[in-house]
C-alpha cells in the first residue's frame, strides 16, 4: 500500500483514497460513504469541511482531520520533489532503524508513528492542534511508583516530564510509548509488541540496578506535529488480560534467571485517562521495574526479545543481548564493553544496596499544622468565619461514623450542596442535615433556567437563599420518580452538560465572586463526576482562590490531587487542601471559628408563661418570617463579640438599619444603650391596649407607624418587638412573600407547641414598607384563618405592626390617633437631651465623621445644618487622588456618587450593588482575597463617609446607598451646581453600558432605574403628592423647563429597556401634555401594538384623542369658527376615536377584573363636549 500511495494524490483511485483514509484513522463508516460517493484523488484535493459535514454527515472532528491531513500530504509532496525525500519521511526514518521488521500496515515497531495515524477522536481536540506549543499544555506528575491501591488518574493532553535515565537508582527512570497503532493489532501481534518493549526496558533497568516505569499511551516522539513529548493520549483497552498475559514471554525470552525477572517486573497497572472532551474510556498502561538487591545481586541479564515476523507470520526471538539504560534510552552493551560491564557488577550492586538502605533511613514526614491551615482557609485569613459568606458544599458518600461529627456543617450558611451520594436522603448526610435544618430537594435538571425567566424569578422559584438547596447529582434512591444512579461514563454522557449549566448559573448570575466559598469534602473514593465538578467551578470562578478541598484519606486524595494539579499547579493544590484530619477533629476545630455556638437551642414563649424549644428545621419551614426568640442572639460566641461589636455599633450610628445584635449588645452591656424615642412609648401603649381583653376585640389588630425617611421609624418598630419577645411571639415579615403564605406561617407560629389553639399567645408581626392593599390582604387572610379554626370571639390572635414611610406622618397620625403613631425628624425637648448625651458618649469612642447620621438626627435634620454638613463633606471631592494600581479614577468615583445620589433622591429604598460599583470603577479583575478593603480604598475618604454599606437580609449580597435621603438630595444639588443638570446626569446614567449589562444584581438595578423614569409619586405610598409623571421627569420638564429633554430621556429609556411599552405609554402622555398630538398618537399606538389588551395603555390612547378633541374644540372657540357640521366634523371624528378607545379599555378592564366603572362618562362626556357633540 505504501508503494501505491507514493504516486501523486491527484492520480489516486477511489480505493487508494480509502486506503489513505484508513491509514490516518478515519472511521470505517465514513470511508465507505466517501467510496460510495466516488471520491478519488482529484476530488480529494477539492474537498472542504462543509461538504464533509453536510453531504457525508461527518462530525467536525473527522472532517477537520481529513482536511488537515490532506493539506499536510500536499505540502509533503512539494517538499519531497525539492529534497528527493520519500512521501512519509518520519515513517521511513523509523523503518531504516528496523529494516528487518515490517508491521501489517508497513509501520515501524519502535515508534507508534505520527498522530496523524491515531484515531480521529484524538486529532480533533483543538482546532489549531498542529501549532500547539509545549507551554500551552499543563504538566502533570506520574503515578506514585510501585504503590498498591493508589486511586490515580491521568488527564488527556497533559504532559509528563521527559523520559529520564537513572538518577539515584531509587527514583524511577521513565520511558514512553504511544502504542497508538499497535492497539489495533490482533492479540498475538499486540502481545509480542508489548512484551518486547517491556522486557527491553526491564532488562536495561535490572542490569544497571535502577527502578523504572515504562508508560504505554504516552507520546514518545519529539517531532510529531500537534503533540509534544510526554503528552498523555491513552489507549483503548478492551481486554486487560492481553497485557497481563504478555509477560508470559519472560519464560521464553530469558534462558536463565526467569524467576528473578518475574520478581522485578511488576504486573501491568491500568491508569484511567480522563478526557474532558469525550466519554471514550482510555488508559495509560504502566509497568514498574524494581530490581531489589536481594534478587539481582551479582547477576547480569541477557534477553532474547520477541518480534512478530510478517514473512513467517509468527513470533520469532532476536539474538540474546545484554541491555542497559544509557541516559533516556535502552541500548545493547557492545562487544568491546562487555568485559568492563561484568567487572562493574559489584560496584552497581554496592550502589543499589546503599540506595535501598538510605531509602528507609529518610527523615519522617514533617507534620503540618493542619488545624491552623483549616482555620485560615475557612475564615479567609480572619479570626472568624464570615457570617455573611455563603458556602457551597460538594461531597460524596459519608462514612456513618462521620455523620456524628457534622455540627460545623450545621452552623454554616449553606447555599447549596452538590451531593453525589444517591442514598444521602435515606442514610447519608442529607438525612442527618434534615434533622436540624429545612432543605429543598433538587436534581441537576432543576437548575436549568429558561431564557424567558429572570434570575430573580429563578431564585424565587427554587426558594434559593431561603433554605439550603440540596442537589442530588447522581440519582436519588428514595425518589419515587425512579432516578437511579449512573456509572461514570453514563453520567458524563447524560448529566455533564446539566452540571455545567448549573455551576455556570450559580457562579455567573446568582452569587458574585467573593460572596461564597466552595468546599469539596471528599469522604469516599473520588470518581470522575466529582472531578468534572471541580473543573467547572475552577473555570467559572476564574481560579481556585475560593475553592477548598478537605479529605481525611490520603488514598482518596491521590486521584483528586493528580487531576487538580494540572489545573492549579502543585503548590496551589497543596495550599488549598487539608488532608489527613479526622472528621471529629475538623468538627472541633471549625467550631472554634464560627460566630455562633454549635447547635444552640432557641426558645419561644408559651401561653402558660413558660418556654418551648423552637427547632431550627421547623423555624426554616416558616420561611416568610424572621422569628424573634426569647434567647435571640444568645448563641453568639465571645470571639465574635470581641471582633465585631464596635463595627456593628458604628454601622448603626453611621446610618445603617438596626439589627437584633445592636439591641442584644446593649442589653448585655457590651455597648451603650439604644435611645428610645417618644414614639416607642406610644407604640408600646398601643400594643398593651390591644392586649387588654375586650368583648368587641377583633382577632387581628393593626398599629401603623408613619415616619419620615431616615427618622428612625424602623428602629422604633424593632425596639417594640425586641422588648416584647418574652411575652409575645414576635416576627418580621420578609419582603416578596404573598399575604397567603405569610398568613399560613403566622398561624403556624401562633400554634407552635401550644396545646389548645384557643389559648395561644398573640403574634406580633412587623410589616415594613408595604402598601395598604397588602396590609388589608394579610388582615383578611388572617381573619379567614381564625374564623376557619373557630377562634372564640374577642380573642386577639395577631397584631400587625405596619411601619411605613410618609412625608407627612403627623397628618397621617391625626387620621386615626388611636391606631397611628408618627416619627419625624423633629426631636422633642426630652429627645434632644437624650441625643445630646448619647452624642457626647459616642464621640469619645468614634470620630464624628463615622457617626454622621446620628449627628444629623441629633440636629433634627435642620436644612441649614444639612447644607453646611454636605458642603464640608464634599470639600476636595473634585481633587480626589487617583489610586494607582486599582483602576479607580476621579471621574468614575464622582460619577458613582452622583448616580447613587440621583437614585436615592427619587427612588425609595434604592441602592447599587457593590458588584456594579466595582465594575464601574474597573476593580473586578484586580480583587482577590481582600475584596472589601480594596473596594473601600478605591472610593477615597469623602466617598467612604457618604456611602453606607448594606447587606441584603436574604442573599447577603452587598450594596451601597447614601447615608440618608436628605443627604443624597443635597449632594446632588451641590455636586451638580450650575455646570450640569439632572437631565444630563440621568442621560449619562441611562447610557452607562457597564452598569446596565453587569450580571450580578441586574434585576434589582434595572428595576430601580426603571422606577427612576416611570414610577409616579403617590401619597398612599408615603410621598408628598400625587404626580402625573415620575418626579425626575417632572423636575426636568418643570424645574429645568425642558420638556424636550424629558422626552429624550424617555425615548432613551424606551430603547434601553428593549422597547418597553410602558415607556411608550409615558411618552404618549408627555406629548399630549404639551399638545404634541401627532407624536402622542404614534407612541400610544406603539404601546398598544405590544399590549393590545392592557386597559391602562388603551385608556392612555383614549386620553390622547380626548385631549386632542378638547384642543380642537378650544381652537374652534378661540377662532370664532361657526359650529357647522363641516367645521366640527374633524373634532367629532377625534371624539369618536376616543370613545372607541375607552370602550376597548373598559372591555379589557372587565376581562382582567379591573374596576373602571363609569370611566368613559367621567373622562369624555363633560358638559361642554356633550353640547358640542349635540
Amino acid at each position: 500500500m505504501a508503494d501505491e500511495l507514493e504516486q501523486s494524490p491527484k492520480d489516486w483511485t477511489e480505493s487508494q483514497v480509502s486506503d489513505w483514509l484508513r491509514l490516518i484513522g478515519v472511521k470505517k463508516q465514513y470511508i465507505e460513504k466517501l467510496y460510495e460517493e466516488e471520491v478519488d484523488g482529484n476530488i480529494l484535493l477539492e474537498l472542504n469541511e462543509d461538504f464533509l459535514k453536510t453531504k457525508i454527515g461527518m462530525k467536525s472532528g473527522p472532517a477537520l482531520l481529513i482536511i488537515q491531513k490532506r493539506d499536510e500530504l500536499i505540502n509533503s509532496k512539494k517538499k519531497s520533489q525539492e529534497k528527493k525525500k520519500t512521501t512519509i519521511g518520519k515513517k521511513n526514518e523509523l523503518e531504516q532503524k528496523n529494516n528487518d521488521q515490517k508491521s501489517v500496515q508497513c509501520l515501524p515497531t519502535t515508534s507508534e508513528g505520527p498522530p496523524g495515524q491515531i484515531p480521529e477522536k484524538d486529532q480533533a481536540v483543538v482546532k489549531d492542534r498542529q501549532t500547539a506549543d509545549v507551554t500551552s499544555k499543563e504538566d502533570c506528575r506520574p503515578r506514585p511508583f510501585d504503590q498498591e491501591g493508589i486511586d490515580f488518574l491521568y488527564v488527556k493532553h497533559r504532559v509528563l516530564q521527559p523520559e529520564s535515565g537513572a538518577f539515584n537508582l531509587i527514583s524511577p527512570c521513565h520511558e514512553f510509548k504511544s502504542l497508538a497503532l499497535a492497539v489495533a493489532l490482533d492479540r498475538t501481534r499486540l502481545q509480542a509488541k508489548f512484551a518486547k518493549e517491556v522486557l527491553k526496558f526491564a532488562t536495561g533497568c535490572m542490569n544497571i540496578r535502577s527502578n523504572g516505569t515504562i508508560h504505554f499511551g504516552v507520546m514518545d516522539s519529539k517531532d510529531v506535529a500537534g503533540y509534544v513529548h510526554g503528552e498523555i493520549i491513552g489507549i483503548p483497552v478492551q481486554e486487560k488480560d492481553i497485557y497481563v498475559d504478555a509477560l508470559d514471554y519472560i519464560e521464553r525470552s530469558f534462558s536463565s534467571g526467569r524467576e528473578h525477572v518475574r520478581g522485578c517486573v511488576r504486573p501491568p497497572r491500568f491508569i484511567e485517562v480522563l478526557d474532558l472532551e469525550s466519554t471514550e474510556k482510555r488508559y495509560v498502561v504502566e509497568v514498574d521495574i524494581v530490581p531489589s538487591i536481594s534478587i539481582v545481586k551479582n547477576k547480569v541479564y541477557k534477553v532474547c526479545l520477541p518480534n512478530f515476523k510478517e514473512s513467517s507470520n509468527k513470533v520469532e526471538f532476536e539474538k540474546e543481548t545484554i541491555l542497559r539504560r544509557v541516559g533516556s534510552k535502552t541500548e545493547p552493551v557492545i562487544d568491546k564493553d562487555i568485559s568492563d560491564f561484568y567487572k562493574r557488577v559489584k560496584d552497581r550492586d554496592a550502589q543499589r544496596e546503599e540506595a535501598e538502605k538510605n531509602q528507609f533511613l529518610s527523615a519522617p514526614d514533617f507534620c503540618q499544622d493542619l488545624g491552623r491551615k483549616l482555620k485560615m482557609l475557612m475564615t479567609c485569613g480572619k479570626k472568624l468565619i464570615e457570617k455573611d459568606k455563603w458556602f457551597i458544599l460538594v461531597t460524596n458518600k459519608f462514612n456513618p461514623d462521620d455523620l456524628c461529627n457534622i455540627e460545623w456543617l450545621l452552623n454554616m450558611r449553606m447555599f447549596c450542596v452538590f451531593d453525589f451520594d444517591p442514598d444521602s436522603k435515606k442514610s447519608g448526610l442529607c438525612s442527618k442535615y434534615l434533622q436540624h435544618h429545612a432543605a429543598n430537594m433538587h436534581s441537576l435538571q432543576s437548575y436549568k433556567k429558561s431564557d424567558d425567566m429572570s434570575t430573580t424569578e429563578f431564585t424565587s422559584h427554587l426558594h434559593l437563599f431561603e433554605q439550603t438547596s440540596w442537589i442530588f447529582c447522581n440519582g436519588r434512591a428514595d425518589f419515587k420518580g425512579n432516578e437511579p444512579p449512573s456509572d461514570e461514563m453514563t453520567w458524563i454522557k447524560t448529566k455533564m452538560t446539566v452540571l455545567r449549566e448549573s455551576v455556570l448559573l450559580i457562579c455567573k448570575q446568582i452569587l458574585p465572586k467573593g460572596t461564597f466559598q466552595v468546599v469539596f469534602l471528599l469522604t469516599s473514593p473520588v470518581e470522575k463526576p466529582l472531578l468534572h465538578t471541580f473543573n467547572e467551578f475552577f473555570t467559572d470562578m476564574e481560579g481556585h482562590e475560593d475553592i477548598i478541598c478537605v479529605c481525611e484519606s490520603q488514598k482518596n486524595f491521590q486521584k483528586w490531587q493528580s487531576f487538580a494539579e494540572g489545573l492549579c499547579g502543585t503548590e496551589s493544590v497543596n495550599n488549598s487542601s487539608v488532608v489527613g484530619m479526622k472528621m471529629s477533629h475538623i468538627n472541633a476545630t471549625l467550631q472554634q471559628v464560627q460566630s455562633v455556638k454549635a447547635c444552640a437551642r432557641k426558645h419561644l414563649p408559651v401561653f402558660v408563661k413558660g418556654t418551648c424549644v423552637l427547632e431550627t428545621h421547623e423555624e426554616e419551614k416558616m420561611s416568610s418570617l424572621e422569628i424573634l426568640t426569647v434567647d435571640h442572639c444568645d448563641e453568639t460566641t465571645e470571639a465574635f463579640i470581641d471582633e465585631e461589636k464596635e463595627n456593628i455599633d458604628q454601622q448603626f450610628y453611621h446610618g445603617g438599619r438596626i439589627n437584633w445584635l445592636n439591641f442584644w449588645l446593649a442589653e448585655q452591656k457590651y455597648v451603650g444603650e439604644v435611645i428610645e424615642r417618644d414614639a416607642y412609648q406610644d407604640v408600646s401603649n398601643c400594643v398593651n391596649d390591644s392586649l387588654k381583653w375586650n368583648p368587641d376585640q377583633t382577632p387581628v389588630n393593626i398599629i401603623n407607624i408613619f415616619h419620615h425617611p431616615g427618622s428612625g421609624g424602623s428602629t422604633v418598630a424593632r425596639q417594640v418587638l425586641w422588648n416584647n419577645r418574652k411575652g409575645l411571639r414576635c416576627a418580621v415579615v420578609k419582603p416578596s412573600y404573598s399575604a397567603a403564605i405569610v398568613a399560613q406561617h403566622a398561624v403556624e407560629l401562633r400554634e407552635y407547641e401550644e396545646k389548645d389553639q384557643q389559648t395561644c399567645l398573640p403574634v406580633l408581626l412587623l410589616i415594613e414598607d408595604s402598601d395598604k392593599e397588602y396590609l388589608d390582604d394579610l388582615r383578611n387572610e388572617l381573619e379567614v384563618a381564625t374564623n376557619t379554626k373557630r377562634i372564640l370571639h374577642g380573642t386577639l390572635c395577631f397584631i400587625l405592626l405596619s411601619c411605613r414611610r410618609s412625608h407627612n406622618p403627623e397628618k397621617r397620625c391625626k387620621e386615626s390617633p388611636l391606631q397611628n403613631v408618627s416619627v419625624t425628624h423633629k426631636l422633642s425637648d426630652q429627645e434632644k437631651r437624650k441625643f445630646a448625651g448619647k452624642r457626647k458618649s459616642l464621640q469619645l469612642g468614634y470620630e464624628a465623621d463615622f457617626i454622621l447620621t446620628f449627628v444629623l438626627m441629633s440636629e433634627g435634620f435642620d436644612e441649614k445644618y444639612v447644607e453646611q454638613f454636605v458642603e464640608h463633606l464634599l470639600q476636595g471631592i473634585g481633587a480626589m487622588p487617583c489610586f494607582q494600581g486599582i483602576g479607580a479614577n476621579v471621574k468614575s468615583v464622582t460619577s458613582l456618587i452622583l448616580y447613587v445620589a440621583l437614585l436615592n433622591t427619587y427612588v425609595q429604598n434604592s441602592f447599587i450593588s457593590q458588584s456594579h460599583c466595582e465594575a464601574l470603577l474597573g476593580l473586578a479583575i484586580h480583587l482577590k482575597r481582600f475584596r472589601q478593603h480594596e473596594f473601600e480604598r478605591s472610593l477615597g475618604d469623602q466617598a467612604r463617609l457618604i456611602f453606607l454599606h448594606l447587606r441584603d437580609d436574604k442573599t447577603y449580597i452587598k450594596s451601597i446607598r447614601i447615608i440618608h435621603p436628605l443627604i443624597a438630595k443635597e449632594i446632588l444639588k451641590q455636586l451638580l451646581g450650575n455646570q450640569q443638570t439632572q437631565s444630563s446626569l440621568a442621560m449619562d446614567f441611562l447610557s452607562n453600558n457597564i452598569l446596565f449589562e453587569h450580571r450580578f444584581g441586574r434585576d434589582e438595578y434595572r428595576s430601580f432605574l426603571r422606577a427612576l423614569f416611570i414610577r409616579r409619586s403617590r401619597i398612599s405610598k408615603g410621598d408628598t403628592y400625587d404626580s402625573f409623571f415620575s418626579p425626575l421627569i417632572e423636575h426636568v420638564s418643570e424645574k429645568e423647563k425642558s420638556p424636550d429633554k424629558a422626552i429624550e430621556l424617555l425615548k432613551k429609556a424606551f430603547q434601553r429597556f428593549h422597547e418597553d411599552p410602558f415607556f411608550a405609554q409615558q411618552l404618549a402622555r408627555l406629548h399630549y401634555t404639551y399638545e404634541k398630538f401627532e407624536e402622542a398618537k404614534f407612541w400610544a399606538e406603539t404601546a398598544a401594538k405590544q399590549q393590545p389588551n392592557n386597559s391602562y395603555i388603551l385608556d392612555t390612547k383614549g386620553q390622547v384623542y380626548k385631549k386632542w378633541f378638547q384642543a380642537k374644540c378650544k381652537a374652534i372657540e378661540n377662532d370664532n369658527v361657526p359650529k357647522t357640521a363641516q367645521n366640527i366634523a374633524d373634532a367629532v371624528e377625534t371624539a369618536l376615536k376616543a370613545l372607541e378607545c375607552f370602550q376597548e379599555s373598559e372591555k379589557a378592564a372587565d376581562s382582567t377584573a379591573q374596576c373602571f366603572s363609569n370611566r368613559i362618562l367621567k373622562s369624555l362626556f363633560r358638559p361642554e363636549s356633550s353640547i358640542l357633540l349635540f
